[in-house]
Parts: C-alpha cells; sequence; structure tokens
C-alpha cells in the first residue's frame, strides 16, 4: 500500500511540474521579474503557515548555524536564477528548449557527481553521457550557438541538486529557509511593481490576483508530494518517472502552443532521448544484478 501511494504521489508531483508552463503562460503579461518575485514571496508565506500549522519551527531553528545558512543561501541563489530564467523562457516562447534542460539536467548531475563528489560510474554509463553529449553538439551546431536556455537551467538545478546533496534539512523546512533567505528582495519587487502602478495584482482583478497567490501552492504542494514519494519507492523509479514532467512540457510547447520543431532538433534532441533511455535501462540492469546476488552462507 505504501508503494502504490508513493507512485501516486509521484505521479501527481511529476504531472503538476509538467503543467507548469499553461499556468505561467497564462500570466504572460506580468513581467517574469515580478513572477518569480511573487513566486518566491506566497511559497514562503504558504511553507511558513505549514510548519506553524505542524509546529515545526523549534526544529528548524535547531538546526541553524553558520554553515547550514550559507549553504542554503548558495541553493536559494540558484534555484532563483532557475526559476526566473524557466518563467522568463516559457513566456518567450521556449518551452521545447526549456524541456531539453530538464532532459539533460540528470546526465548533468551525474557529471557533478563524478568530477566533484569523486563518485565512479561503470563503464557502461560513459555511453549514454557521451551520447547526451554529442546530441547537445550537434543541437549547437543546429541553431548556431548552443542551447544556452537549455543548459543554464540544467547547470543551475544541477549545481542547487549538488548543494542540497550536502544539506541537512529536509524537502519542507529547506524549501523554507530558502524562500525565506530570497523573501526581502521577493517582496520588494512586488511592492516596488506596485509603487511604480505596474502591479500584476491590480491586472483583471481578481482572476491575475488569484493566480498569483496561487504561485505559492504550485510551487510548494508538488515539491512536497514528490518528499513523499521518495520516501516510499525505490530511487530507480523516481528516476524513471522523473522524464514524465519535460516531456509533458515538450508535448505543451510542441502541439499546445505550437513551436518550431524542426527535423534537425528532432535528431538533436533524438540524441539526449536514446541517451536517457540507455542509461536508465543499465541502471535499471545493474540494480537487478545486485539484487541477484546474495551472500553465500558459511557453516561452521
Amino acid at each position: 500500500m505504501s508503494f502504490n501511494r508513493g507512485v501516486g504521489y509521484a505521479l501527481a508531483a511529476y504531472f503538476a511540474w509538467g503543467l507548469l508552463p499553461i499556468y505561467w503562460k497564462t500570466l504572460h503579461s506580468v513581467p517574469a521579474v515580478e513572477l518569480i518575485g511573487h513566486r518566491i514571496a506566497w511559497s514562503f508565506i504558504v511553507l511558513a503557515l505549514w510548519i506553524t500549522a505542524a509546529r515545526g519551527w523549534r526544529t528548524l531553528q535547531q538546526t541553524l548555524n553558520r554553515r547550514v545558512i550559507g549553504l542554503y543561501t548558495i541553493a536559494a541563489v540558484l534555484i532563483g536564477i532557475n526559476w526566473l530564467m524557466y518563467i522568463w523562457a516559457v513566456n518567450e516562447g521556449y518551452i521545447v528548449e526549456t524541456s531539453l534542460g530538464y532532459f539533460i539536467n540528470p546526465l548533468l548531475s551525474v557529471l557533478l557527481g563524478v568530477f566533484v563528489l569523486r563518485e565512479r560510474l561503470r563503464p557502461l554509463q560513459w555511453v549514454p553521457l557521451a551520447l547526451a553529449g554529442a546530441g547537445v553538439i550537434y543541437l549547437a551546431f543546429a541553431y548556431g550557438s548552443p542551447p544556452w536556455i537549455a543548459l543554464l537551467l540544467a547547470l543551475t538545478f544541477a549545481l542547487y541538486g549538488l548543494v542540497k546533496k550536502t544539506a541537512p534539512l529536509n524537502a519542507l523546512h529547506g524549501l523554507t529557509l530558502e524562500t525565506g533567505l530570497l523573501f526581502i528582495p521577493a517582496l520588494g519587487v512586488v511592492v516596488g511593481a506596485g509603487v511604480v502602478g505596474q502591479s500584476g495584482l491590480t491586472r483583471d482583478w481578481p482572476f491575475t490576483a488569484i493566480l498569483l497567490v496561487g504561485t505559492g501552492v504550485i510551487t510548494t504542494i508538488p515539491l512536497l508530494l514528490f518528499a513523499a514519494a521518495a520516501r516510499r519507492i525505490p530511487l530507480t523509479l523516481v528516476g524513471v518517472l522523473q522524464y514524465i514532467a519535460p516531456t509533458m512540457q515538450f508535448l505543451i510547447g510542441v502541439f499546445v502552443y505550437h513551436e518550431g520543431f524542426s527535423f534537425t532538433q528532432l535528431i538533436g534532441f533524438g540524441m539526449v532521448w536514446a541517451a536517457l533511455i540507455l542509461f536508465s535501462l543499465e541502471g535499471a540492469l545493474a540494480a537487478r544484478a545486485r539484487q541477484q546476488v546474495k551472500p553465500v552462507e558459511h557453516v561452521v
């Protein structure tokens, strides 16, 4: 029952993330900088209310020290850049390229694990990494320049994951601290937009205001669902399911918002997709092989 519930939580989280481009497109009249201000501010408010209801402030306070605050400041800056770039790209018509960024991200995270954390890869794992790299290089030649949006999204999120790997807080407390560290600047952006008479809260009242307040909910709920799923199902299954979100984003970009997708792009994307399939298959086969190897019992 716990396993089935975990799969349900994971699917709900990834489907919610996959539908995010539609939400941001609905708010296209609000500048990306103001949108990110609302997202951070309302997310912190939602999280703060959640922790207050759960009486978790003392637990969070007891874990804080200079090192923890330093780590989460770095994480906050990285996720802030990632969110800002993503929202801007979606509303400027680059949903397809943002999906590429999140397809590349898991493989880039693996490379960071190798070169920063000194983790070792099995020989066959290098094949999909090389194939993905070739796909990105091919797209760079096809575009006439590297796919900067995809690469920046992948890099900031992979670095964010690297920082979080060494950070001690759980998902709820961690995101609360991150958004809390960014709350004052975010609030300044929101208030500043109102002072100059350009606040999104007053546009198409009350529809836009409701959606802006809702940015806190659509940010926090999927993350909490994901955290609940990760505790109940194997990490290998989490890794396979994570491709649901960028796949949905890609399909939304092409079929809902009719972004251009040429045969040349298909070749580059296809190389990255093939790399992800190979990497997932290799990981699944390696996990199965480990399960089949049982320790030999010695009779004395």
